[in-house]
């Protein structure tokens, strides 16, 4: 996969990518609902519904910015425990804002952290999931070999992200949304335009589909396997150690 950075510095792409979600923290659970209409919330409760017959009763949500997923996790398994990682600590600040007003702090602990070197046991977890976050990952393989380790065996890792669609006029529309549209929309709404062409430029690299499993088989996942989500503009990945 190749690098792709939000900005034009030299600073490394973890650190570009802790700046570009502090910079549009604030305003990030809306812009996200405007720009997808609503849809990323069918997208991440189909994902959590996909852990229900497991019961996991200890999750890692990584990349877990403001916990939207931990949050929803929560509500579909109310029995576990739930821990979100992140890099940016303004998107964590307003997480655990959420999480109090929801009386959920019992349930779901944020945590600062890093994806590609977590700070948590091997075999801790019954379940990882991440949304929207594989992407921005300096070295994804590292990022997954990570998630792998602290799965316990016969645990299910749980991916949701963007891919290109394949098919005609949806690839056609999709590009000149993500490509024009949609940076100029979180412009005026974040202030920060790099941050969703970075949205954009990443998707395109992003190897998704049969070539991201590939990457889960050659790391040791089993079972590895997608669904296409709303003609191709996501997909959810599951896989187990």
């Amino acid at each position: 996969m190749a690098e792709i950075k939000p900005y034009e510095d030299d600073a490394e792409k973890k650190e570009q990518i802790a700046r570009m979600f502090d910079n549009i923290a604030g305003k990030y659970d809306f812009v996200n609902r405007l720009l997808s209409l609503g849809v990323d919330r069918i997208w991440r409760k189909k994902a959590i519904h996909l852990l229900q017959k497991d019961n996991p009763l200890k999750v890692l949500d990584v990349a877990t910015g403001t916990a939207r997923v931990a949050i929803e996790l929560s509500a579909e398994l109310p029995h576990a425990k739930i821990i979100g990682v992140d890099i940016s600590n303004k998107m964590l600040d307003i997480g655990r804002k959420k999480i109090e007003e929801k009386n959920l702090s019992n349930s779901i602990e944020l945590l600062y952290g890093d994806s590609e070197d977590l700070q948590f046991k091997d075999n801790e977890f019954d379940a990882v999931t991440v949304a929207f976050g594989v992407r921005n990952f300096e070295n994804l393989a590292k990022g997954l070999e990570e998630m792998h380790r602290v799965l316990k065996p016969g645990g299910k890792l749980v991916i949701l992200e963007f891919s290109k669609p394949i098919v005609f006029p949806l690839k056609q529309l999709f590009k000149i949304y993500f490509k024009y549209v949609l940076p100029t929309i979180g412009k005026v709404m974040s202030n920060d335009r790099r941050a969703y062409k970075y949205l954009y430029d990443s998707v395109q690299a992003f190897p998704d589909y049969d070539r991201f499993l590939s990457v889960l088989n050659d790391l040791g996942y089993k079972k590895s396997k997608y669904i296409i989500m709303t003609g191709g503009i996501c997909c959810i990945y599951t896989a187990e150690k």
